[in-house]
């Protein structure tokens, strides 16, 4: 039994803001090692292109150079980068570390120069005469299947076809009394965190083992990747992940330089560290989205979803680093929160000389909820319905929970959703935006140079995924508690939440509590943070080893007084004898009491006083959230200003209330920025044209109103925690909103918006070119 004020639940201020606030935290950047050598790679100009000839005469020559490497040197670096998820049933790609004969896209790396110092390496790049054979590039997803061939034992560039789907969509156009179809796009957009990539390998005094420290949301994938292409045994290979400057999924995977500057290190003895310029992260950081959709619904004249169907391709660009991951989750979480009894997906997944896609903030969700309330808003004005209405009749009641959709999530398990009330969270989000107030603005500004428009979205979201995640809880003889994580943190505020979850189980403060994380020797095994799954995932596990850690504490206290187990109970970081205060000991003293107690190896077969538990979750859970927005268009010069955001998301049972609300606010600023604009444009030679934060614009905080954020608490069944992920949600529903706004506002004009950002030239365009593209009013089954 442990007794104390809950921690979980309470708003306690983020721990690990103090270092970070003043200056104190490490980010790779900072890190040192005694005969550092610097390293700057040499990246092809080319998005296609053969490699003739590298001279390295006179880059050798500047003084401070150490080596200039290529594949010649590297042999190893021909090896495969790893995909994060292997797809066997999928055609075989190969993504060399390090290119030799040929390029697939521009910025791929094809020599590595090192010198003592990082002006020097860049001198040293700068000389370095590498000839090129330009080749035809494909660059256009719904033109590139068969193109220029990007993978070249491939027949075509077609990774797969993709497709589910649940009841009969012929069947559902055929009963539905409008139909409605749509063109709508979702471009390459780019996570930008503060910090870019980096990586610092040393080579052990052996030369058998290597230490990596690298800015990486997943420290184990980037050691078993390090080992196979190395050829090293894992345990001989330690990553450490430090403070990271933001990772947004952009650091969610295995990239060339996670191996290749170990390699160096490895090949000269001597520590190796590189660096990303933000430019060079514009150009090779993996981007997402990059989706283009034909749909189609079909309702009733009531309102009632008949029928969704989506044929979409998504471009990968040239090597499919994460699989059908992302394409599945567009796919499975299309339907949303409404019950949708006959839905079809096809998606083609498309090579191209262009940098490789992964996941960037909500993977694949963005561009279902975009496609679906495009379609929702689109039929509510075709059927003369409100298109908040629209989406009340369709959204599952509570009474329907849980709910299963038919489809299967891609971990393989029929999709169920958590049982909660989707109807009131809608009801307490339209009521919080004052809708029929903001209805009456909106007709008082009707006919003006600046009308309003009013756009919702509603949708789900499935987090928690596994396979598992562990954590080791230690109680040091200080009385001090250690949490040891297999996931590494990028301001998500891990310790703090799993500070507060193991105190809760031991009856200690929070303030008692240290957590660390991101180091491949700490756990034996980890996943990583991405996918919504840390708090989820791994609060579990640390809840399960703090809980054997409290049922230890109390054995070894039960032999040191001399009482029953179930007699003593844990409270403010001591154990004492429930009716005999004076019976009290602290856990430090327990801890090392423990040693040599006969209770503690009965209690765990491990001394002192620790545990280890890892969590495996049955499948996803499942989270509901919306937003509704208002906007201002001004039609002389193209300008949107969002004028109201109110988002509502269930995140299950809180751990910690404000940081829950810091997830929400940052992920709806993404997805603002995703909405008015940002885009990564390539030309038809495959170059990127906005490689700079003058070309390429996140959102700036004078564009972002005060956000107004609902959270509700609809306890998880999948975890013992009850918690769902909040990391990407704030970000699902922005474009969605805030295009349905756009088009709202401009409707009497005949505009329709197929695309994102809507850019004051866009909505030049949508001005100039009213209705231009949009719905193909097509037969089902047809196109």
């Amino acid at each position: 039994m442990t007794t104390s004020g809950s921690p979980v639940g309470a708003a306690l201020k983020r721990r690990e803001d103090a270092r970070l606030l003043v200056g104190r935290g490490r980010y790779l950047d900072d890190l040192r090692a005694p005969g550092l050598l610097h390293a700057v790679l040499v990246r092809s100009p080319h998005a296609h292109a053969d490699l003739v000839r590298i001279d390295a005469t006179a880059a050798c020559a500047i003084e401070g150079v150490v080596a200039v490497l290529t594949r010649a040197e590297l042999p190893e670096l021909a090896g495969s980068v790893p995909p994060l998820v292997p797809e066997p049933k999928r055609r075989a790609y190969q993504h060399p570390v390090l290119a030799a004969g040929r390029v697939r896209h521009v910025g791929e790396a094809v020599a590595v120069v090192v010198a003592t110092d990082v002006y020097r390496a860049a001198d040293g790049a700068a000389a370095l005469h590498v000839e090129y054979a330009p080749l035809p590039a494909a660059t256009d997803a719904a033109t590139a299947v068969k193109g220029p061939i990007v993978q070249p034992d491939w027949p075509d560039n077609l990774f797969a076809a993709t497709a589910s789907g649940v009841g009969d969509v012929a069947r559902g156009f055929k009963d539905a009394a409008v139909i409605e179809g749509v063109r709508l796009a979702y471009p390459r957009v780019s996570g930008t965190p503060i910090e870019p990539r980096g990586v610092l390998a040393q080579p052990d005094e052996t030369g058998a083992g290597l230490t990596v420290w690298t800015s990486t949301q997943v420290p184990f994938g980037v050691r078993a990747a390090i080992a196979g292409v190395l050829g090293l045994p894992e345990e001989r290979v330690r990553v450490l992940a430090p403070e990271i400057g933001g990772g947004f999924g952009v650091k969610g995977h295995v990239y060339p330089e996670d191996v290749m500057i170990p390699a160096v290190a490895r090949h000269l003895g001597r520590p190796v560290k590189w660096v990303e310029t933000r430019t060079e992260h514009m150009l090779t950081a993996a981007a997402d989205r990059d989706q283009a959709h034909e749909a189609r619904i079909g309702i009733t004249r009531d309102g009632t979803i008949t029928a969704i169907e989506t044929h979409f391709t998504r471009d990968h660009g040239a090597f499919p680093t994460l699989g059908e991951a992302i394409t599945l989750n567009t796919i499975n979480h299309l339907p949303g929160p409404y019950r949708v009894p006959n839905y079809r997906a096809t998606a083609d997944n498309v090579l191209t000389h262009k940098t490789f896609l992964a996941a960037y903030r909500g993977a694949g969700r963005p561009e279902a909820a975009f496609v679906l309330d495009r379609l929702l808003d689109r039929a509510a004005r075709a059927a003369g319905l409100d298109p908040v209405e629209i989406r009340r009749r369709n959204l599952v009641p509570p009474s329907a929970m849980p709910y299963a959709t038919g489809l299967s999530y891609r971990d393989g398990v029929p999709i169920s959703y958590d049982p909660a009330d989707y109807v009131t969270a809608f009801d307490r989000m339209i009521e919080r935006f004052d809708y029929k107030d903001w209805r009456a603005q909106q007709a008082a500004r009707r006919g003006s140079t600046r009308p309003i428009g009013i756009g919702v979205s509603a949708y789900v979201e499935g987090t928690g995924l596994g396979p598992f995640e562990g954590a080791d809880v230690r109680v040091d003889p200080q009385g001090k508690v250690f949490v040891y994580l297999g996931v590494s943190q990028q301001g998500q505020g891990h310790e703090t939440v799993f500070a507060q979850i193991c105190a809760e189980r031991l009856a200690v403060s929070p303030d008692d509590v240290m957590v660390v994380g991101g180091d491949t020797q700490l756990v034996g095994y980890g996943m990583g943070t991405i996918a919504s799954r840390v708090a989820a995932v791994a609060g579990p596990a640390v809840a399960q080893a703090a809980s054997d850690v409290a049922t230890k504490a109390r054995a070894v206290a039960a032999e040191l007084f001399e009482c029953a187990a179930d007699d003593v109970v844990l409270r403010e970081g001591h154990a004492e004898v429930r009716g005999a205060p004076d019976k009290r000991l602290p856990l430090g003293r327990l801890a090392r009491a423990a040693l040599r107690s006969r209770a503690s190896a009965t209690a765990g077969g491990v001394p002192g006083l620790s545990g280890c538990a890892f969590f495996y979750p049955g499948s996803v859970t499942w989270a509901f959230g919306g937003q509704a927005v208002a906007v201002e268009v001004d039609t002389e010069t193209g300008v949107v200003t969002l004028l109201r955001c109110v988002a509502v998301h269930d995140c299950g049972r809180p751990i910690n209330p404000m940081i829950v609300e810091g997830q929400l606010h940052g992920g709806i600023v993404q997805g603002i920025g995703s909405a008015l604009r940002e885009e990564l444009v390539y030309d038809e030679a495959g170059q990127l044209l906005t490689a700079t934060f003058m070309d390429y614009c996140p959102p700036r905080a004078d564009e972002v109103p005060p956000l107004d954020v609902i959270s509700l608490d609809f306890p998880s069944a999948v975890n013992p925690l009850g918690v769902k992920g909040v990391g990407e949600s704030g970000i699902i529903a922005g474009a969605a909103a805030i295009g349905n706004a756009v088009e709202d506002a401009l409707a009497e004009r005949g505009a329709v918006v197929t695309r994102v950002p809507l850019t004051p030239s866009r909505v030049f365009d949508l001005l100039r070119r009213p209705g231009e593209d949009v719905r193909r009013r097509a037969t089902p089954g047809g196109r």
